[in-house]
């Protein structure tokens, strides 16, 4: 069957069709993304402004029409933490269904580790052994650890790269001049007393394998050496703590409007990879993590293989 993925983030609405069925691998047949920002767009008063949620509606039904004329079966939306932390949550939810047809599924933070989760474990298979799951949104971080496709345990973080970069990295808005190394500093223990309650839940679990997934963590791994998206979703990719540790090194002495000048650096991320980084590195050395694998799937695939779990024979 052919299913649409509409992944509301907190800085893109993308829409991904499949063509997939249970026990099969989801081939995918379109992407398109919007780049709306949404976390940028809370107002003082943590609600989303009326630019942001008429920007979403929009996004949405452009969506919706690329999935109908594509012949999606269903189109599975959910939104993440740009959404879920905003004040009028309920009331965008209302506008969104009412003017698209489309009901937006908000996640909590625990379910987009569990969903992120079982994508990892599918991919990687049973004879991965245990696994620790890593992913670092816009918005908020994800860890999951586990020996079956629902894990032990799953967390999430208020430790997104772009909402650090927002709230105390205070990046230039034009990029032309990098975080104060104070400024870094704070933002690295800031982050590892939000990882303090976790650190003991996760280690009592183990692992034999850890890994990352999302955009934060692959291109952290392109800087420090790992095969470019042309060689193709099969290659192997990892990112070692050491290769890290150098990444963070150089990249925090550039301007954000620079960094797209490095290969495979976005221009639509990069003024949040270097929180992006901090938060890497500091889950890898807390956790005693010195090298990931990279998993090309996460959330968007966990939803999909959720759905065609729900839709198997009995």
């Amino acid at each position: 069957m052919r299913l649409g993925v509409l992944d509301v983030g907190s800085n893109t609405v993308h829409l991904l069709v499949v063509d997939a069925h249970h026990g099969a691998h989801p081939w995918p047949a379109h992407s398109e993304k919007v780049v709306l920002r949404l976390a940028e767009q809370i107002g003082p008063d943590g609600a989303l402004t009326v630019g942001g949620a008429d920007g979403l509606v929009k996004a949405v039904g452009m969506a919706r029409a690329a999935a109908d004329g594509l012949g999606a079966e269903d189109l599975l939306a959910f939104a993440t933490s740009a959404v879920r932390d905003a004040t009028n949550a309920a009331d965008v939810l209302a506008r969104v269904r009412d003017e698209t047809g489309v009901r937006l599924e908000v996640l909590s933070g625990a379910d987009e580790a569990r969903m992120t989760f079982l994508a990892v474990r599918r991919w990687f298979g049973w004879s991965a052994g245990r696994l620790l799951a890593m992913d670092i949104g816009g918005g908020s971080l994800e860890l999951a650890a586990g020996i079956d496709e629902h894990p032990d345990v799953a967390v999430s973080l208020p430790l997104g790269a772009g909402r650090l970069s927002r709230e105390r990295l205070a990046v230039d808005p034009a990029g032309t001049a990098p975080p104060s190394a104070e400024a870094v500093e704070e933002l690295r223990a800031y982050v590892d007393a939000q990882l303090d309650p976790v650190v003991e839940q996760l280690t009592a679990v183990g692992w034999e394998r850890p890994v990352a997934t999302s955009k934060t963590f692959r291109t952290l791994a392109r800087l420090a050496g790992a095969a470019p998206s042309g060689a193709g979703l099969w290659a192997r990719r990892s990112l070692t703590r050491t290769g890290l540790r150098q990444v963070l090194g150089f990249i925090r002495h550039i301007p954000p409007a620079q960094l797209p000048e490095l290969e495979g650096v976005s221009a639509q991320r990069a003024h949040q990879l270097l929180a992006g980084a901090v938060v890497a590195e500091a889950v890898m050395r807390r956790l005693g993590v010195d090298r990931v694998d990279i998993c090309p799937w996460a959330l968007r695939e966990g939803v999909i293989l959720r759905r065609l779990d729900q839709l198997a024979p009995m």
